[in-house]
């Protein structure tokens, strides 16, 4: 039986709270013998739709091992987060297929694996083959949307595939909107570039989710008619942001929030494989890349664009709070409520009978992250120590 005396995230209040399996047995005020100021946070684990893999590994490597996704997936917990989706792009059937039935065998091997992979993300390959939104994704593997190829997928991920980017006017795209929300499956709008027609087609036959809004797009679009637009103004569409400090800036999180509200705004890291390796060159199957002094991926020789994102989502936390002026419960929520009411999973909160996911951190003294002392997965101690208080 674990105890926890921390500060809620939500108002800051000291409190003591006591685990028992895998659920919160009870939530009671405690009485700090010092400044409560001295104690750290307490706050539901995080949730991030959209990883690609960390340390080298990337989970859409056709090569990929269930040792491979347990090596990537184990830092996770340093930075606070319980819940992930590991995220494949746009491959061939053979490389998808691949990599989703690493993550099956992985899951099925390690339980903590299994509880931490809350389902997968197909991103792609049915997405715009425009230069642009297309981003890094491989344009000769860029495809007509295929369900019977999708159901494929499935199987073999182990009905795994809970989300699936989709650019709203690729070929077969509606009808397999329809399909798939029929099938539970969340579907997001990305790496496109539709018409306003097309992305309000897209919503009403289903689509939930706008992946990292503001990205994946032309670099000059219409002034009125353009996806982001029409994505951001209709109250359907939740959105998920990349808040790394590089993909967009404050500005842009700044409206997208007010106009979204964080009830309907999701924070992402999108980290890519190289996620957790220092500044320096690297090269993959989807091109060479390098890492900046301050942590932006960028493609080799050609600094101004953007090649992933290196962060982890800790980072994407403390940065909204900075760039959008939002509270630290919003922050947080952004990244651990909202993620889990989309996919239809139990949402963890600090209240007694919630789901034992929990983070214990700062605010690091550069507000550029979260200093975590602890993260606790269904009631298990994953990373660090519960420091007696």
């Amino acid at each position: 039986m674990l105890t926890i005396r921390a500060r809620s995230y939500e108002n800051g209040e000291p409190l003591q709270i006591t685990l028992r399996g895998d659920r919160i047995r009870s939530v009671e005020p405690a009485w700090p013998k010092g400044a409560v100021d001295d104690w750290p946070f307490v706050a539901p684990g995080l949730f991030d739709l959209q990883i690609n893999g960390h340390s080298g590994v990337w989970f859409s490597d056709e090569a990929l091992t269930a040792d491979d996704v347990l090596r990537a997936l184990a830092p996770y917990s340093r930075f606070g987060v319980t819940r992930l989706c590991p995220t494949l792009i746009t491959n061939s059937f053979e490389g998808l297929a691949a990599g989703f039935a690493a993550i099956r065998a992985a899951c099925e091997r390690e339980p903590w694996a299994d509880r931490m992979v809350c389902g997968c993300h197909l991103e792609g390959p049915y997405i715009s083959a425009e230069d642009g939104p297309r981003g890094a994704h491989p344009r000769q593997h860029v495809r007509p949307a295929d369900w019977i190829e999708f159901q494929r997928l499935q199987v073999i991920s182990g009905e795994r595939i809970k989300l699936v980017t989709i650019a709203p006017e690729a070929e077969g795209a509606i009808e397999f909107i329809r399909q798939a929300t029929a099938h539970r499956v969340v579907i997001s709008i990305g790496h496109t570039a539709a018409t306003p027609e097309q992305v309000r087609a897209a919503v009403d036959a289903g689509a939930r989710l706008s992946t990292h809004l503001g990205n994946g797009a032309h670099a000059m679009i219409h002034r009125h008619r353009n996806s982001i637009f029409e994505q951001l103004s209709d109250p359907r569409l939740t959105a998920s942001l990349i808040v790394d400090g590089h993909h967009l800036p404050p500005s842009l999180v700044r409206t997208f929030i007010k106009v979204k509200s964080p009830k309907q705004t999701i924070l992402t890291c999108d980290a890519a494989g190289w996620a957790g390796c220092p500044p320096g060159l690297y090269e993959s199957k989807l091109g060479r890349s390098e890492i900046l002094e301050n942590g932006k991926l960028v493609v080799a020789g050609q600094r101004e664009l953007l090649a992933g994102s290196a962060q982890e989502t800790d980072v994407c936390v403390a940065n909204v709070i900075e760039f959008a002026g939002v509270s630290l419960k919003d922050a947080i929520d952004m990244t651990s409520k909202n993620p889990a009411k989309l996919l239809g999973y139990e949402v963890a909160r600090l209240r007694r009978g919630s789901l034992a996911d929990l983070v214990v951190f700062r605010i690091a003294s550069n507000k550029q992250r979260l200093d975590v002392e602890a993260t606790i997965a269904s009631g298990e101690l994953m990373y660090g120590e519960i420091a007696a208080r």
